[in-house]
């Protein structure tokens, strides 16, 4: 029997991770609705719950059209951040403001809230799990190897940290746009020494880590059952690889087994089915836990890796159902 229920991807135009998903399943035949809870321009709904039903109804995009009860998955990608045009002519934005915020809590929560479907991942599971502390404090109670880590807005407290474990990495807590004379700037991963913590450092928490002496990154996605592993060798020195993709190369890699344990206690901790966990490893072999992005990218690397993914996460949105 043909299961016609549509996966709902929610995701920004331009997303070509996504992309890889979508070609994936349409080349399998499951039917696709994809929309953009960020920017829902000729999106309209009518929908209802009551009376011993849930939410069905009607929901239209400008290409597709579905009863919400219906939807076997929501694969929550990368979608816009809400923001209203409504109305055109509002010169102190509050009535804008206040569509979005109906936006949001109509058109994502009704997404969040449909029983039965599966989730990649719960928007809310999400959030909780991009904290650093959390991220931090759940790969300890999974068995991995973390460095030694502090999070600070003490000068003396980072000083004597860095003074305790040279050398010292500093990366921001959240990715947040940050702009310098007007300039938007990205603040990488660095090297930071004891002689450059001010007061400047009491405006905000920092958080500083020991940092390993690699030989090379991993970036491992998890998800149904199965991991996906990416080398990552560098040319040059630099902490944060990111800068610069034109130095970097990426080759397939299997993680060892106590790290894809590892990765599975964690998803499961949190609630998650996909993860993309990154790692340094060092002189030695020894893998060190340093940040698992629950909805990052995948799609930058090896193309086995790339159709590996795409292959695994077809077949849990295929499913509908949680592994």
């Amino acid at each position: 029997m043909i299961d016609s229920r549509p996966v709902l991807v929610n995701t920004r135009l331009d997303d070509p991770t996504a992309d890889h998903v979508i070609g994936e399943l349409h080349r399998r035949g499951v039917p696709v609705v994809r929309l953009d809870t960020g920017r829902p321009e000729g999106v309209t709904l009518a929908v209802g719950a009551g009376a011993g039903k849930d939410w069905r109804g009607d929901l239209r995009t400008p290409t597709r059209q579905v009863d919400p009860h219906g939807i076997r998955a929501v694969y929550h990608r990368r979608p816009s951040p809400t923001a209203s045009t409504f109305p055109a002519d509002d010169p102190a934005g509050h009535q804008r403001d206040f569509t979005t915020a109906q936006i949001r809590h109509g058109l994502s929560g009704l997404l969040v809230a449909l029983p039965d479907c599966l989730q990649v991942n719960h928007p809310h599971r999400n959030a909780a799990a991009e904290y650093k502390p959390v991220q931090l404090t759940t790969a300890l109670a999974s068995d991995f190897t973390v460095p030694p880590t502090l999070i600070t807005n003490e000068p003396e407290a980072a000083r004597e940290f860095i003074r305790a474990h040279h050398p010292v990495v500093y990366k921001p807590l959240r990715h947040t746009d940050y702009r310098e004379n007007g300039e938007l700037r990205t603040i990488w991963v660095r090297p930071v020494t004891a002689e450059e913590i001010d007061s400047s450092l009491r405006a905000c928490p920092h958080l500083f880590q020991k940092q390993v002496i690699k030989t090379a990154d991993a970036r491992m996605a998890v998800v149904g059952g199965e991991s996906f592993t990416t080398r990552i060798t560098l040319d040059g020195d630099h902490p944060d690889w990111r800068m610069d993709y034109s130095l970097v190369s990426f080759s397939p890699v299997e993680a060892p087994a106590t790290v894809r344990r590892s990765a599975e206690l964690y998803l499961r901790t949190l609630g998650l089915v996909f993860g993309a966990f990154d790692f340094a490893i060092d002189r030695d072999g020894a893998w060190h836990f340093l940040e698992c992005n629950p909805n990052g990218q995948w799609a930058f690397v090896d193309p086995a890796t790339t159709r590996g993914i795409t292959v695994a996460l077809a077949d849990v949105l295929e499913k509908g159902v949680s592994p």
